[in-house]
């Protein structure tokens, strides 16, 4: 019985030897979608009590949901910071990163994974002119002859130390920005002359970045477009406001710069609007 037990063991070990073996033969090898840039990619959102806290329901979360079933071996990394700017990105000083800074982070894990990186998204720079914003009507203007110089030449630094890491062939993309300052047109006539200069301004700033995008192989996904910024016409009605563009009425619909308090005003999209951003980056890296 001794010898019995023996045989059968050894018969028993062979055949889960023999399983393992085609199991992890027939394993899907991993690949990495790696998402980077400010709050956006991190799915932030503002919780009951008013506070923007980070949320599984960003783009890049929804990005990988709608790839994930023809690539089964991949897996969703986010390194993006909230309130990171195209400086902070590059230099730090926002959130913590073993190398120092998102960039760093980045090319560190591209350089660990290259080969094996499938996507990365990146959306950087709407919060390098955020307080432009909310200066008076006749600061506007300097406000972004200031600060856009500098974002659009960091972010060719950005784009050209992902490009050199992550290798060519690979699909990195980029996004232009809705404008949640579109929300200022419910304050009157002040409001609105606020709304179309900022608008026509940030036409401007996401044609540079754009450009910059282009420089480097990579396409962008037309968030811009897709919330139809530039249309102050095409009049819309929204619930507890009233009828306004339909450019302001997608920043209601998609974002929270129309909630009632606490919840609003926030500028950060909704699940609704971040399912619109994600459209945007699955049409623009030709995965939709």
């Amino acid at each position: 019985m001794r010898w019995a037990r023996i045989a059968l063991t050894a018969i028993l070990a062979l055949a889960v030897t023999a399983c393992s073996g085609s199991a992890a033969h027939s394993a899907v090898p991993a690949s990495y979608y790696l998402a980077l840039g400010d709050s956006l990619s991190q799915g932030v959102q503002p919780n009951a009590a008013g506070t923007s806290v980070e949320t599984p329901q960003g783009y890049a979360n929804q990005v990988y949901a709608a790839l994930l079933p023809d690539h089964p071996g991949l897996r969703l990394v986010k390194l993006g910071c909230p309130g990171e700017t195209t400086s902070t990105m590059i230099h730090g000083g926002i959130c913590r990163y073993r190398g120092g800074s998102q960039l760093a982070a980045a090319v560190a894990f591209l350089r660990a994974h290259r080969g094996h990186t499938f996507l990365v998204t990146i959306d950087i720079g709407a919060n390098d002119p955020e307080d432009c914003g909310k200066s008076g009507l006749s600061q506007i203007t300097d406000c972004y002859v200031t600060d856009i110089p500098g974002a659009v030449s960091n972010l060719g630094t950005i784009m050209s130390s992902l490009r050199r890491a992550v290798g060519g062939g690979v699909r990195i993309v980029g996004m232009s920005y809705y404008l949640p300052t579109l929300a200022e047109w419910r304050d009157g006539f002040p409001g609105e002359e606020i709304a179309r200069l900022i608008a026509r301004l940030a036409t401007s700033y996401n044609n540079l970045l754009d450009h910059v995008y282009g420089q480097y192989d990579a396409p962008v996904a037309n968030v811009f477009g897709a919330f139809d910024t530039s249309n102050f016409g095409d009049p819309m009605a929204v619930p507890g406001i009233g009828t306004v563009p339909r450019n302001v009425a997608l920043i209601c619909r998609w974002t929270w710069e129309c909630a009632a308090p606490p919840r609003g005003p926030n500028q950060h999209a909704n699940q609704a609007g971040y399912a619109v951003i994600a459209r945007a980056f699955l049409g623009a890296a030709g995965l939709s």
